[in-house]
């Protein structure tokens, strides 16, 4: 499974995105496609110059059970601390809180 979630995407890349998975709020598709799909679709959205970030979620066979990427200028970053995948939210002025 594949949970995308994108800031401002332009209604270009949402069309793209909706022929291979479901747009089940603005901003927010889920669908079950192959990794090269996957990866095709995540190329796009990194493409997209309206949008301000994205997160993407998918299936794998990890401790979690799925992995995450981002990409754009999201106030929240992945970090990995042995293994796990974590979220970490920074402040306006670039800090950890």
């Amino acid at each position: 499974m594949v949970v995308m979630v994108i800031d401002n995407g332009s209604e270009k890349l949402r069309g793209e995105l909706t022929k291979w998975l479901i747009e089940v709020k603005p901003g927010v598709l889920v669908g079950n496609v192959s990794a090269m799909v996957r990866r095709k679709l995540w190329e796009k959205v990194n493409d997209d110059s309206k949008r301000r970030g994205a997160v993407m979620l998918y299936s794998m066979n990890t401790e979690q059970g799925f992995e995450m990427c981002m990409c754009g200028e999201p106030k929240r970053q992945i970090i990995d601390f042995d293994g796990v995948q974590l979220i970490e939210v920074r402040n306006d002025l670039g800090e950890s809180t």
